[in-house]
């Protein structure tokens, strides 16, 4: 039964240590020869990093392996699992398409071959066996220049069959030196009308309020309630919601106890400001969704009716969910004609 909507979830830290084991154990096995088993390998993928750029390395090591020709085999598996062990209805994938190019062509080159990624992904993603509503979000990166970062967002505008929106990405720390870029290249983004998120506020390093005008969604933003609360009002007035990702922050090294999400849920909670829980990296931190939500439940950081409101608040800040309503409601309504009908049938 699919019931849930996953709104923060990269495609490079997707792939769960078993899946890239198989696949390095075919056709890489180069990149595993210092791993003698799969516990070892495990171990290293999942463990917490004690930055995030030292957590963030981890996603070249997928990047180098999701082309054209891969991001089929990967997708699938991710799908399968969102959909079997996970019950998604709902999920955008972000990724940044340059870093799927092959890194011995010219930056010109390597633009002209994003189309051809993003389309593999979005025919990737649909799989009738596995009906998830996907769509992409396209990530501008941190460490690529300003022409690469303009072109992801004009591919956005042009495919919006496949991209519902575009994000930063790439380590919060190193925005400040190029501030005026980003704020101009998401006027040009919302210029195109292409919906927007952005790292920001995920760390200490990240807290940039000038940027915040610009976004319709916060990817992470955990910052704001727990150093600047004084912002929350107006996150609150641009009806702005909070992607939070628990684990991450315990293997990023930005939190010491899970326990501290408390403060950012309540504060959140009593400004009216939305959240959506996701899972970030589901594959680096060995977790789903689901688990993420029972952790929250079990530490208190979250009651159930929190944690409803939570889920609901997924699907109305979906940039590409095609419906009024989210699954429950929809399931409500069907189960509620079923029995109207058995009773009809009995009277």
């Amino acid at each position: 039964m699919a019931l849930y909507a996953e709104l923060h979830r990269h495609l490079g830290g997707s792939v769960v240590p078993r899946v890239l084991w198989r696949y390095f154990e075919r056709h890489a096995t180069d990149l595993i020869s210092r791993f003698s088993e799969y516990s070892e390998f495990e171990d290293f993928y999942t463990r917490p990093r004690n930055t995030l750029d030292e957590y963030l390395e981890l996603h070249t090591l997928v990047e180098s392996v999701q082309t054209v020709e891969t991001l089929p085999y990967f997708i699938y598996r991710l799908l399968r699992g969102a959909y079997i062990f996970e019950n998604l209805a709902y999920l955008e994938l972000r990724y940044t398409p340059y870093l799927r190019t092959p890194e011995h062509l010219s930056q010109n080159e390597r633009i002209d071959k994003m189309a051809e990624i993003v389309e593999v992904v979005g025919k990737a993603s649909h799989l009738p066996e596995y009906p998830i509503v996907t769509s992409q979000i396209l990530c501008m990166h941190s460490r690529l220049p300003f022409e690469v970062n303009r072109a992801i967002i004009d591919l956005a505008a042009q495919n919006r069959q496949y991209v519902c929106a575009v994000d930063v990405a790439g380590g919060d720390r190193y925005y400040a030196e190029r501030m005026d870029e980003w704020i101009s290249l998401y006027n040009y983004a919302r210029s195109l009308g292409v919906k927007t998120t952005g790292h920001v506020y995920e760390t200490t390093d990240g807290c940039y309020p000038q940027l915040l005008p610009y976004l319709m969604r916060i990817g992470h933003g955990i910052q704001i309630p727990l150093l600047y609360p004084e912002l929350l009002p107006e996150v609150a007035r641009r009806k702005q919601c909070l992607e939070v990702c628990p684990t991450t922050y315990l293997k990023t090294g930005t939190l010491q106890d899970i326990r501290q999400l408390k403060l950012v849920f309540d504060r959140c909670f009593a400004a009216g400001v939305d959240i959506a829980i996701c899972t970030d990296n589901a594959g680096l931190h060995n977790v789903r969704l689901p688990f993420e939500y029972e952790t929250l439940l079990t530490y208190d950081i979250i009651n159930f009716q929190q944690l409803q409101a939570c889920q609901e608040a997924a699907f109305r800040h979906a940039f590409a969910w095609p419906h009024q309503q989210h699954p429950v409601s929809l399931l409500n309504g069907l189960l509620n004609v079923e029995s109207e009908q058995f009773l009809a049938v009995q009277a």
